[in-house]
């Protein structure tokens, strides 16, 4: 976390709960970008997250 936001241990101690998270979150995403499983890893997991189809793309492949 302190190398993906270039803050040192002390300073990361000090910030707000809230704002660490979301940092700790998006130095996450960062290092799992990093590597072509890591991007796979996000795909399936942002398409785990949807709720609602996304008709476009399913019309497209499945054109009738």
């Amino acid at each position: 976390m302190a190398e993906y936001t270039g803050l040192n241990i002390y300073e990361v101690e000090e910030m707000d709960f809230l704002d660490y998270l979301i940092l700790r979150r998006d130095a996450f995403i960062d290092r799992l970008n990093q590597s072509e499983e890591g991007r796979e890893y996000l795909d399936k997991a942002w398409r785990l997250e949807q709720s609602k189809p996304d008709r476009e793309s399913l019309r497209a492949k499945f054109k009738k």
